[in-house]
């Protein structure tokens, strides 16, 4: 998931195609349907982004009541209205009555705390949960921004590599060199808080571990790169994970859940660097997530890629989540304040039903 940000944007409105009351209000690639004549190109308004979960009041306020998504009817999610797509909320609450806009979208005010406004958190099935310790020496994972929201991470023609964004559960493997090869695995959502899950054969990222040989693989990078610490970054997959399985199985007591890696970091002489795995790991030394491009940066073509059908099973057997997009030299970017990667998301597996989204 991205992090959760709700700012005062400018707008640029356009024309509903199907509907004469409505139009859209576009914020960086997003577009939300409003009602016609509320905005004109030029506003500032406030803009709510998906997995946004609300208070009551401003529901109530919004005219939302019965319309939003989650057994609460409180969170934002991509819908399509009369065929257009709508990511997220653009509105002018009353508790902004007084506030300067155009001082609040220079600066980026978040207005998240000051609204109530939190972000969602999915459910964790038990085989994704467990018993945890605290594990100072985790290499964490880092949220990825929607290039939706930031169109400007990459410059046109810039050399990027394009991987297919796989819908599981990522799984972090930190190998640390100088506890004896000692290994620390977690989910994101328990790694965003310094916590390890401790082994059990029944856990699921533990199982991936175990059974990909992920542990043997960082411990032969370490000593490749002179690393004190590696990080494994993959994604879990498979029927039993997410509505999305490409093919493999999660429950089958003799065999591993499916894994891809789809990042690696190395601690050397006390830094830490991102490495694109498919250059520092040995070919057939662990599954890869599907390199769908390489070459110079076009929106079109990430548009293209993060739509159409998944290539994880080879046989296309359900649609792609999407794209994740990072420079084909790593580097910093002065847009998100951070790595520069980013993610493009299908807006068919946003509006595809019975969805499960759990971390």
């Amino acid at each position: 998931m991205s992090t959760l940000r709700v700012t005062v944007e400018e707008l640029t409105v356009h024309a509903h195609p199907n509907a004469d009351a409505l139009e859209l209000a576009q914020v960086g690639l997003y577009r939300a349907v409003v009602a016609k004549g509320t905005y004109r190109t030029g506003d500032l308004a406030l803009y709510i982004p998906e997995q946004a979960v609300l208070p009551a009041a401003l529901i109530e306020e919004l005219g939302l009541t019965g319309r939003l998504a989650g057994s609460s009817g409180d969170r934002v999610r991509a819908v399509r209205l009369r065929g257009e797509l709508s990511q997220g909320l653009v509105c002018r609450p009353r508790a902004l009555d007084l506030t300067d806009l155009e001082k609040a979208a220079e600066e980026g005010t978040d207005f998240a705390e000051a609204l109530g406004i939190v972000k969602w958190s999915p459910p964790v099935p038990t085989t994704m949960s467990g018993e945890v310790e605290a594990a100072p020496g985790l290499l964490p994972w880092v949220d990825i921004e929607n290039l939706q929201r930031y169109p400007r991470i990459f410059e046109p023609g810039e050399p990027v590599v394009l991987t297919e964004k796989l819908h599981g559960t990522a799984c972090l493997v930190t190998y640390l060199a100088e506890e004896g090869g000692r290994v620390l695995v977690s989910s994101k959502g328990f790694g965003a808080r310094g916590l390890a899950l401790k082994e059990e054969e029944r856990n699921l990222y533990w199982r991936a571990v175990r059974g990909h040989g992920v542990e043997r693989a960082a411990a032969r990078l370490a000593e490749r790169l002179g690393a004190t610490r590696i990080g494994v970054f993959g994604e879990v997959y498979g029927a039993g994970v997410q509505d999305l399985p490409y093919g493999a199985q999660a429950r089958a007591a003799d065999a591993p859940p499916g894994f891809a890696v789809f990042d690696v970091c190395a601690e050397i002489d006390g830094q830490v660097g991102w490495l694109d795995p498919a250059r520092v790991l040995e070919e057939g030394e662990l599954p890869l997530v599907p390199r769908l491009y390489e070459g110079p940066y076009a929106l079109e073509t990430v548009l293209e890629l993060a739509g159409g059908r998944e290539t994880v099973s080879g046989r296309g057997l359900h649609l792609r989540e999407g794209v994740v997009i990072r420079p084909a030299a790593e580097r910093y970017s002065p847009v998100t304040g951070g790595r520069a990667i980013a993610k493009a998301v299908s807006p068919a597996y946003l509006t595809r039903k019975g969805g499960t989204e759990y971390e």
